[in-house]
């Protein structure tokens, strides 16, 4: 096991490069099952979730092959059956996409159901309810086994009942391969549900709408392999953004789409950092000093709540109050005991937290509890007085790749080292 250790103090300046965006790239990476085929899938992220991902398609009967520090090649067309024995569908939240492929290719899936971030309850009830309108049928048994089964697939009018990413991307899935007309209504909409939706039909699916609340599928008899990449991390880039306006830093943000971070640019001008776009490049500087904003979290194109808790992090070293409330997750304020370790005042409950900013914030020890926790502990040590360690971050090598890096690059005075 390893942790962080941060001297806290010094201002991010300098330039730093984004990955692939993580939320597609778990997905699209199940995807290639639809296919039979062999996909190159570049720009994607080196992080510890698609390395498990690579893992159990490999455990399946695929080719998984990286390429170099950024592509990997599979081979889906060994695969005759898409039954997980073991636990590793336990190990991230986006197991669950190969119940969609698994279905959508062999009319047959099964896997433990998904684990990933504590960060409160994640029903897959959507999900049931779209595979159950193409014609499968769903059985949980009593040790948490899923199973979806038809005997053929049918297009069909799907409602969500709530914006449901996971369930959008694995309706999808199931449905580019089924007789007929799929639409989706009330579709989740942020940008990795189009990247998804355009690998898809890179491989000869019929998908239109992607990115508005309707998609419509015509369903077609077979898939072939492509050569796709990956969109830019906007929550990766949305980090490095909070971070510069923690430090009072100035950095160059490259390898971005300033489109998808639209939400996080309008709250950080809000609160007065300088923000420049350019075509695949967003700066982000210190200009004056800052005050708090209310932020809520909502679905695409509101504010994304994988970067509450970095936000949450940025208004606890403000003077003034501020109010958050967490529109999409159930349960993501957990981790504010940490970071009142190191001096926030904070009270919250599950969906709200009212925040009393302090400039005084303090280095302590603390523990990641899940991904992007991980990353808001980071952005605190960086702001904190004096020695900041952070541990169980395994949580956020799930989903930053080379963070530690990236961050000395820019100036920062961190380091990983192995625990004792």
């Amino acid at each position: 096991m390893s942790k962080f250790v941060i001297e806290g103090g010094t201002k991010l300046k300098g330039k730093v490069n984004i990955g692939g965006f993580k939320n597609a790239a778990v997905a699209i990476i199940p995807a290639t099952i639809l296919c039979q085929d062999k996909c190159i899938i570049q720009n994607v992220p080196l992080i510890d979730d698609v390395n498990v991902l690579g893992e159990i398609l490999t455990e399946i009967g695929a080719d998984v092959e990286f390429l170099d520090d950024t592509s990997i090649s599979i081979d889906t067309s060994n695969i005759n059956e898409c039954y997980l024995k073991n636990g590793l569908s336990k190990k991230i939240r986006a197991s669950y996409y190969l119940l969609g492929a698994g279905l959508g290719r062999f009319k047959n899936a099964s896997t433990l159901l998904p684990g990933g971030c504590d960060i409160g309850d994640r029903p897959i009830d959507q999900h049931i309810k779209g595979f159950e309108a193409l014609g499968a049928t769903v059985d949980i048994s009593d040790d948490g086994r899923i199973s979806v089964k038809a005997d053929k697939l049918i297009g069909n009018k799907i409602y969500l009942d709530v914006v449901s990413v996971g369930a959008t991307i694995n309706i999808m899935m199931a449905a580019v391969l089924a007789e007929g007309k799929t639409t989706i209504e009330n579709a989740a909409k942020e940008p990795h549900i189009v990247d998804t939706a355009n690998f898809l039909n890179s491989m000869g699916a019929d998908i239109k709408g992607a990115g508005t609340d309707v998609i419509r599928i015509n369903g077609v008899e077979k898939l072939r392999g492509c050569t796709y990449r990956v969109i830019p991390d906007q929550i990766e880039a949305g980090t490095y953004m909070i971070a510069a306006a923690a430090t009072k830093g100035d950095i160059i943000i490259d390898d971005v789409i300033p489109k998808h971070l639209e939400p996080i640019t309008a709250k950080l001008k809000e609160m007065g950092m300088g923000i420049e776009e350019y075509g695949d490049s967003i700066r982000v500087f210190y200009e004056n000093e800052l005050t708090p904003v209310n932020i809520q979290t909502l679905p695409y194109p509101g504010f994304p709540t994988d970067l509450q808790q970095p936000m949450t992090v940025l208004l606890s070293s403000l003077h003034g109050e501020s109010m958050v409330v967490e529109g999409v997750s159930e349960d993501r304020f957990k981790y504010v005991n940490e970071i009142k370790k190191m001096g926030a005042n904070i009270e919250y409950s599950k969906k709200h937290a009212k925040i009393s900013g302090t400039k005084n914030l303090k280095g302590a020890i603390v523990r990641a509890t899940d991904l992007r926790a991980g990353a808001a502990l980071i952005i605190a040590g960086l702001v904190a007085e004096g020695i900041t360690e952070i541990i169980d971050i395994y949580h956020i090598d799930r989903g930053y790749e080379f963070i530690e890096n990236k961050f000395m690059n820019l100036g920062a005075k961190i380091r990983r080292v192995k625990e004792d």
